[in-house]
Order: C-alpha cells, then sequence, then structure tokens
C-alpha cells in the first residue's frame, strides 16, 4: 500500500516585487517522512517552506495538504509551525507555559476553555524540549534557545501530524540543539511527519531520511543527505549572519 503524502508541490513559483525566488519547483513528503531543506541563503528555502503553509500566494503551480488543495485546507491543528527565530516573547509579558499553551488554540478554539487534554499536552510539550522546569518562568528570562524550545514546545502542544520548521537550531546553544533532536525524535517515534529548513543539521543528521537543496530558485537535488552534510551543502554556500532568508519579515500567522 502507497504511504500517502502529506505534502505535494507541483511546479510552484514565487516571487517578491517581480522577482522570482522559486521556479517550477515541485516536491513531495510522504507520511512519516522527515524531509531537510537545504541550500546556501537567498536561495529560497524559507520561500518553499512559507509556501507550502500558505504565507506567501504562489505566482504559478500548486501545494496540496493531506490531499486537500491547500485553498481549501481547513485542518490547520494538524500543522505544527515553528517560524524562524523571532524570540518568543514577542514583548509580551508570557511565561513558558503560557506560551506553549497558545499552541492549543487551534485544536480546542477561542472560545472553550483549557480543559484536562490542554495541560497535559502542555506538560508534555514541556517535557520533550527539556523545559518543565521552567514553566512558570517569563520567557523573556530565557536564553535564545531555550526561547527557541520554547516556540517548538508551542507546536508540539498542538499534536500536530505535520510538523514544519524554519532553521529551529540556528544560532542556539548545544544543549538546546541536542534538546530538539530528542523532541524531534520523538514526534517522529510517534508517526509524525517533519519538513524542515537548515543551514547546518548537526545533531538533527540520524533524524532526516531524506535532503533537498534549493539552488537559485529550483532543487538541485532530492535524496540522501549531500556530503560534507551539515555545512549548507551546496557547492556555492556563502556563509552570512545573522541567518535570514530573502522574504519579508513577519510571514506567519499561526
Amino acid at each position: 500500500m502507497n504511504t500517502p503524502l502529506v505534502i505535494q508541490v507541483e511546479h510552484a513559483a514565487v516571487g517578491y516585487d517581480g522577482r522570482p525566488v522559486l521556479r517550477d519547483v515541485s516536491l513531495a513528503v510522504a507520511a512519516g517522512e522527515v524531509v531537510a531543506v537545504l541550500g546556501a541563503n537567498g536561495t529560497g528555502k524559507s520561500t518553499l517552506i512559507r509556501a507550502v503553509l500558505g504565507l506567501v500566494p504562489l505566482s504559478a503551480g500548486s501545494v496540496a495538504l493531506f490531499g486537500t488543495p491547500q485553498r481549501r485546507f481547513r485542518q490547520w491543528h494538524r500543522i505544527g509551525y515553528v517560524p524562524q527565530r523571532l524570540g518568543a516573547g514577542g514583548g509580551v509579558p508570557a511565561t513558558v507555559a503560557e506560551v506553549v499553551a497558545s499552541g492549543r488554540l487551534a485544536r480546542r478554539g477561542l472560545l472553550r476553555p483549557p480543559g484536562r487534554a490542554d495541560r497535559e499536552a502542555v506538560a508534555a510539550a514541556l517535557r520533550a524540549v527539556g523545559l518543565a522546569d521552567r514553566a512558570g518562568d517569563p520567557v523573556a528570562t530565557l536564553s535564545g534557545g531555550q526561547q527557541q524550545r520554547t516556540l517548538i514546545a508551542r507546536a508540539l502542544a498542538g499534536r500536530p501530524e505535520l510538523l514544519v520548521l524554519d532553521e529551529p537550531t540556528a544560532g542556539v546553544d548545544a544543549a538546546s540543539q541536542a534538546a530538539f533532536a530528542g523532541a524531534l525524535r520523538g514526534f517522529v517515534d510517534g508517526g509524525g511527519t517533519v519538513l524542515l529548513v537548515a543551514h547546518e543539521l548537526g545533531p538533527l543528521r540520524p533524524l532526516i531520511s531524506r535532503a533537498v537543496v534549493v539552488h537559485e530558485g529550483g532543487i538541485a537535488h532530492d535524496g540522501p543527505v549531500p556530503e560534507p552534510a551539515g555545512h549548507h551543502a551546496d557547492p556555492d554556500h556563502e556563509h552570512v549572519h545573522p541567518h535570514c532568508d530573502e522574504e519579508p519579515a513577519g510571514l506567519w500567522s499561526m
């Protein structure tokens, strides 16, 4: 029996201000896969996953999620999204647990108060990323790596079937990278599917079942993780910090 497709992108194109960013990109991700999107800065990696989520419009082609055309897809609780590291606090004085609990809203709705299942999901997500002991702390007091782990816990709390992550370990400490790898392993072992953008795979590499290398707006490789893995996997790599892609900031809303 064929494994169902969770993501199907066909001949997608995206541009900003008349400048093409993605050109004729096709990609399929089956249930249970962990697919890493690699490539140099500015090649369109983040644009690709934002297009998958409908956060940037296609100028051509199509996207389907769980077999449903994206424009008709409404079951967003099935997807957890972790954007590029923008700061989990956002200037609002919230605790770690409060930020993680917001990941339950898509599943329970805005009007229904949190129940036992919500509290259990939040606690499990905090344990998964190693922040159970920081649940009551203000997010602003956490390190950058711990804030990123909070965002990952927020996505896990929604109990999604698909995790989409945009450079989840960029610039975070080794302990946070290891905690994230462990959380991702648990998610995958539970049947989850992952699509992630990465500059350097590090401790994530053993989890990756397939790598997609984006180069000049197209897919240059789709298969095993290239060697040497973990350094942008692209012959034209230019490592520029801080980690950011070519898209405008603030394009996430889930």
